[in-house]
């Protein structure tokens, strides 16, 4: 009886593996047939080697679909895979359809541990696998996709706190030590005036800049992150601070309008303004692209955005319906 149990076994096996090479559009040859029933991941792509060639596309995409950040997030992701696999499987590579729930969670919690992410960083970094993942799984090399029932919670206890108008006033007039920091500053105050972010500051050029029939300098440029155009007046003081480097040696080599620094360099510098205006918060770029500060201090100086509604506003920044939709916080009322 045991012995008719195990034949009934391997012949159903035995017809799964027929089935399925049928499916494939594969010979089902006897040999075929012993290769899918020993070796069932002997037809698997190799998951590192085609996440490589994945990162190579994206690559090529990088001023067309994408940007180079976010390229670079592929390539990372790769890196820590690379090195994921190899501590945790001894491997340096395996096949696509092992990767699978456990492996997922076990690489979330390497990032968090070896590396030190914090969980939206680490959230940020299996998003980008997860794209991977769905791309193999609509060119047909595997069939299940192991982030079914993988949660991914993004942590928003971390809310950043925008300045106040007397904050920005203070920030604005209060005398820096050194030419190092009185640079930072100005980026920084560029960025609450104009709502561009860090990289669009420091992306921007004379070619974005142009003046309309009324003598308003304008700013119109797409936003480096999603492509979407930004058309933005210029008040009396980011006017101020273009022309102050307006004829900065260093600047014109480049091609750019302010002395915008790496980011690392910018949060730390920002730190120590902070401490010299005696300032409660934590200063980050991202702070400066917080929308209550340029909304109230525009509204303040009687500016024409003072009579804009909060979606013309939104989009002159070049926001998205989905962006103002997430995050309604960032867009208060002008009142």
């Amino acid at each position: 009886m045991r012995i008719n149990q195990i034949v009934a076994s391997y012949r159903a096996n035995i017809l799964a593996a027929y089935d399925q090479l049928i499916r494939e559009n594969k010979e089902p040859t006897c040999f075929a047939v012993k290769e899918r029933l020993f070796r069932p991941d002997a037809d698997s792509r190799p998951f590192l080697t085609e996440l490589a060639k994945y990162c190579d596309k994206r690559q090529k995409e990088v001023g067309v679909r994408i940007t180079q950040l976010t390229a670079n997030k592929y390539h990372r992701l790769l890196r820590y895979l690379r090195e994921y696999t190899r501590v945790q499987y001894e491997k340096d590579d395996l096949p696509l359809s092992l990767v699978d729930y456990e492996y997922i969670d076990g690489f979330n919690t390497f990032l968090q541990t070896a590396h030190n992410c914090n969980n939206n960083g680490a959230v940020n970094l299996l998003c980008c696998l997860k794209n991977f993942i769905l791309y193999a799984i609509r060119n047909e090399w595997i069939e299940k996709n192991p982030f079914r029932y993988y949660k991914m919670k993004i942590d928003k206890t971390n809310v950043k706190t925008p300045l106040t108008k007397s904050e920005l006033d203070l920030l604005t007039r209060k005398q820096m030590p050194n030419d190092r920091l009185d640079r930072i500053r100005d980026v920084f105050v560029f960025c609450c005036l104009t709502g561009l972010a860090f990289t669009d500051a420091d992306h921007l050029r004379r070619e974005h800049l142009s003046t309309d029939e009324q003598g308003t300098q304008w700013i119109h440029k797409p936003r480096e992150k999603t492509a979407v155009m930004s058309r933005i007046p210029l008040l009396p003081y980011p006017i101020k601070l273009l022309d102050k480097y307006a004829n900065d040696p260093e600047l014109q080599v480049k091609g750019k309008l302010l002395p915008v620094p790496s980011n690392q360099k910018m949060n730390s510098y920002l730190k120590e303004i902070a401490a010299i205006c005696n300032i409660g918060k934590n200063l980050t770029t991202h702070v400066a692209r917080l929308l209550p500060v340029g909304w109230k201090y525009r509204t303040a100086h009687e500016s024409p955005n003072s009579a804009w509604s909060e979606a013309a506003f939104a989009a002159a920044l070049g926001l998205t319906p989905f962006w103002r939709a997430s995050s309604p916080r960032r867009l208060p009322s002008p009142r």
